[in-house]
């Protein structure tokens, strides 16, 4: 993604909302892990699903829920929560919210 290359970039205004939607957009893809940007609308889910791999999640704007293992937390802008590998979890948006997912592969 070129324009955050070597600059200073507001990670929330490089994906918008879309009503009645879940946005992403890669920001890096690696062999060794990925980085997506997330703009949930209010209302709108990833049901519960596992991944193989450790995933760091991030909130950058509003207010989500994270369900890690049936535990579900609120999470606000600032806040960080790590999903484990193959462990269930599942994310709604009781408001809009943006978050940045941090996948390691490796």
């Amino acid at each position: 993604m070129k324009e955050i290359i070597g600059q200073a970039t507001s990670l929330a205004a490089l994906v918008e909302y879309q009503e009645g939607s879940v946005v992403s957009r890669q920001v890096v893809k690696q062999k060794t892990g990925n980085v997506t940007l997330f703009a949930f609308a209010q209302g709108q889910e990833l049901s519960e699903h596992t991944a193989p791999f450790d995933a760091l999640v991030i909130v950058l704007e509003g207010e989500g829920e994270v369900i890690v293992s049936g535990k579900p937390m609120t999470l606000r802008a600032g806040d960080a929560t790590l999903m484990p590998a193959d462990e269930p979890h599942a994310l709604k948006a009781h408001q809009r919210f943006k978050m940045l997912l941090v996948m390691i592969r490796s």
